[in-house]
């Protein structure tokens, strides 16, 4: 009995990270799409940034430093309207990527939407640098984009992954107790990728912005 206990006992001590590498074994092509999908987006972003016209790139340009000054002055965050429109942002971005992964006709949508959000962060990130130029642009992304990333873009990611894997579910098995079965799945799974988002918004509101602060009052 202790040597059957003794062999059960690393099962018990799974830690996230091995199931986490397991999930990312186990969909490698999924993620490699999507991941390639967000890269094309960001360079797409990149892109459209240093083909704009002039009159676009001084209004962008106008924007950030308006935005700077203020904050330089006797700006205030309003922390906690920030938290709240950035809640609700994750929150219909999730929806839509679990209703989208839901439908076979939305997984077009689902990579749409992984590509749109890399566009976005192409075209700011790039907008910033052009403004502000190479140093100060990389410390100001860094530190108003860095953190809440690190853990956003991956859940968003992931969010996509799973509505494909339920598309190829169904198509393998059509039968309505496996289509159930993996729904619930790919909903449970969802609702944890949407925690993970409102836990980014957290990241975002009391440290990325506190941390914006500083790194305008330095430059």
């Amino acid at each position: 009995m202790n040597r059957k206990q003794e062999k059960r006992t690393p099962k018990k001590g799974k830690t996230w990270l091995p199931l986490i590498k397991q999930h990312i074994s186990n969909h490698k092509r999924e993620y490699c799409i999507v991941a390639l999908l967000f890269l094309i987006g960001i360079v797409v972003g990149i892109l459209f940034v240093n083909n704009m016209a002039q009159a676009e790139v001084s209004k962008t340009q106008e924007y950030l430093n308006n935005f700077i000054t203020a904050l330089k002055t006797d700006y205030q965050i309003d922390q906690g309207v920030l938290l709240k429109n950035s809640i609700v942002q994750y929150v219909l971005l999730a929806v839509l990527l679990w209703f989208m992964g839901s439908t076979v006709i939305g997984i077009p949508v689902v990579y749409a939407i992984v590509a749109i959000r890399g566009f976005s962060l192409g075209y700011t990130v790039s907008s910033i640098i052009a403004t502000l130029g190479v140093g100060k642009g990389i410390l100001f992304c860094v530190s108003t984009m860095l953190l809440q990333n690190i853990v956003a873009i991956p859940a968003i990611l992931a969010l996509a992954v799973s509505g494909i894997k339920l598309y190829q579910s169904i198509v393998k098995d059509n039968r309505r107790e496996n289509i159930k079965l993996e729904i619930c799945r790919h909903t449970v799974f969802s609702i944890f990728m949407l925690v993970l988002l409102l836990f980014s918004s957290v990241i975002e509101v009391y440290l990325s912005s506190n941390l914006l602060m500083w790194t305008v009052t330095m430059m």
